[in-house]
């Protein structure tokens, strides 16, 4: 097996995320192993099928080079000094439309389940009907009990964490959310998902992208 010393040679590729590009360099190779190092960072392995970072996987790894899936486009990187600045054609924003009453709504997804939620400033959190979280595998009772104001007055709540919140490309991790026993028909994206966005409108549309 050849030493990491003779694959010391970076192959570098930048991959736009979020606010800026990741830098990342294969230091290393072994069979289904890469060493990489990640802006800057101490070289780390990582195993085929593992992520690098958000939108970038490894898919193979052997003596030719590293095979990575990057935002859903395959990438052979070789060894040697080769240079290659791949541009992705995905972007972490999305444009919605209003409709006819002047809402946003959009079909997204909550730990992985399809949920449609309506876009509301006006809610501090994520709000989910209890019927929706059942469905969505969402055990809510175990989130923080608390009360929240409908127009029947006040009803149950729980407060609790999803895994993540997918709206098209715009994908959130660790957000904060509340489920509602009574009172609310249908999903709200709230600001807990809502302030991690740029959110611009034109017309009737609104782009939402993502800042963190």
């Amino acid at each position: 097996m050849t030493t990491l010393a003779a694959w010391i040679s970076l192959v570098m590729l930048l991959v736009p995320a979020g606010a800026g590009a990741t830098e990342i360099s294969v230091v290393g190779l072994f069979p289904g192993k890469a060493v990489l190092v990640v802006d800057g960072a101490a070289p780390k392995t990582y195993s085929v099928g593992k992520p690098v970072v958000e939108g970038v996987r490894l898919l193979a790894a052997d003596d030719a080079g590293a095979t990575l899936s990057i935002h859903g486009k395959q990438q052979v990187m070789p060894l040697g000094a080769h240079v290659n600045r791949i541009v992705s054609t995905a972007a972490d924003s999305i444009t919605l439309q209003a409709n006819s009453q002047g809402h946003y709504i959009t079909q997204g997804q909550i730990n992985g389940g399809s949920v449609r939620m309506l876009v509301d400033t006006g809610a501090t959190l994520i709000s989910l009907p209890s019927t929706e979280a059942v469905r969505l595998g969402i055990d809510y009772r175990r989130g923080q009990p608390s009360m929240v104001s409908t127009a029947n007055g006040t009803a149950p709540a729980y407060r609790v964490k999803l895994d993540s919140v997918r709206i098209g490309s715009v994908v959130l991790n660790q957000v904060d959310a509340v489920v509602q026993e009574n009172g609310l028909p249908f999903t709200l994206l709230g600001m807990s998902f809502l302030s991690r966005t740029d959110m611009n409108r034109s017309g009737d549309q609104l782009t939402l992208t993502k800042r963190y």
